[in-house]
């Protein structure tokens, strides 16, 4: 069957669904979409027009389109292979799958999902929820594999399994698996004392900064670099706190970097619920969470010893420097810090972004730089400085 997720309540996940469909978010090991394809072998992306050409669609004669923000479990595999044609599986009046040849609901039979899974419907559900995707994830990659020997230079103990691929480099560390599996990518680096706490997962050519301390629930994605304190955060890929500082419960997209000393506030002083902007809402969202951190799109960075405060967003391309807090919500293609902001321009993110990507040995596209144009003039009513 030709599987295509499609996109629902995007505005509701600015500003990381600026750059990317949601099924191109990391939670757990890999990404939604991947998470999909091991049940199905042909799965596509339905988005915005813009981001199209980056994110192809594929279509068939028979489709099965699937709400891009449910994450799967055997249980909801079941029921949605269960679709016969012509009939539209929901549960509490959200669409999770259809079966027909075109993207409609209109005069399909209705069938109620009885089963439970989880679904990205606001921005903290992929901190909250990746500690159990890890856990998923793992056992659909790691099946029919087997793990290369760590060194006995390492401290490794717990109920969970560990997983090393191939390539990948372990030295001088303490692995604590008690609360959660960990699995260290190919050709990623956890260097001389370091010491992680499961579930984690560092993904491929990611490396891990000496002495770093990585609470359980993390995840980085590929060629990501990291050190300092990390707790329960999600790092999408391509993206570095490579130095000293705090970050907890957190989204950051790709190509950003934090500068050294960079450290974040999850909790605030009276140990108050935390709210988040919303972009849908144009205005801050009750989170129901006492731990919510920083939320940041791809290709911002901050200088060093930035500080954000309890629930900052930060949107895409923005630069973030100098003394004190900035504001918790910051608009994309913003310019400055605690003293005020202007205009990022265009030109000189593109000039970022190339020589960013280049040292990856990754190009920086036209369309790349499309995506980015769109997003720019998506966003500039948000730019009231």
């Amino acid at each position: 069957m030709n599987v295509i997720l499609f996109d629902i309540e995007r505005e509701n996940l600015y500003p990381l669904t600026f750059t990317r469909p949601i099924s191109d978010f990391r939670v757990g090991i890999v990404t939604i979409k991947e998470k999909w394809e091991f049940y199905f072998s042909d799965v596509s992306v339905q988005t915005e027009d813009y981001l199209s050409e980056k994110f192809p669609i594929k279509r068939s004669k028979e489709n099965l389109w699937i709400n891009s923000s449910v994450l799967p479990n055997d249980d909801v595999i079941t029921e949605i292979s269960s679709l016969r044609k012509g009939e539209v599986l929901v549960k509490n009046e959200v669409v999770i799958a259809i079966n027909n040849h075109d993207f409609v609901t209109d005069n399909l039979d209705k069938i109620e999902c009885n089963t439970s899974f989880n679904k990205i419907n606001d921005l903290w559900d992929i901190f909250s929820l990746n500690g159990e995707e890890i856990k998923t994830d793992f056992k659909h990659l790691l099946l029919s594999k087997h793990s290369e020997n760590l060194l006995e230079t390492n401290t490794c103990f717990g109920e969970y399994p560990i997983f090393i691929e191939k390539g990948a480099k372990v030295n001088c560390a303490i692995l604590n698996s008690n609360d959660g599996p960990i699995y260290i990518g190919k050709n990623a680096e956890v260097m001389e004392g370091s010491i992680i706490r499961g579930p984690f997962a560092m993904c491929n050519n990611s490396t891990l900064k000496m002495g770093s301390k990585i609470y359980g629930s993390t995840t980085l994605g590929p060629y990501c670099k990291v050190g300092g304190e990390v707790n329960n955060s999600v790092f999408f890929g391509y993206s570095s706190k490579a130095h000293e500082g705090f970050l907890g419960n957190s989204v950051i997209g790709e190509w950003c970097n934090l500068g050294a000393d960079t450290n974040n506030s999850n909790l605030k002083n009276n140990y108050a619920e935390v709210k988040l902007w919303n972009y849908e809402m144009e205005r801050f969202k009750k989170t129901g969470l006492q731990f919510c951190g920083l939320i940041m799109a791809d290709h911002s960075k901050c200088g060093i010893n930035t500080m954000f405060n309890t629930g900052t967003v930060v949107g895409v391309s923005a630069n973030i420097f100098g003394s004190g807090f900035p504001r918790n919500i910051i608009p994309s293609f913003s310019w400055g810090g605690n003293s005020g902001f202007t205009t990022y321009k265009t030109n000189k993110v593109f000039e970022v972004a190339e020589i960013v990507m280049k040292r990856r040995n990754m190009e920086f596209t036209d369309v790349d730089k499309s995506i980015l144009n769109k997003v720019f003039e998506l966003t500039s009513k948000y730019r009231n400085y």
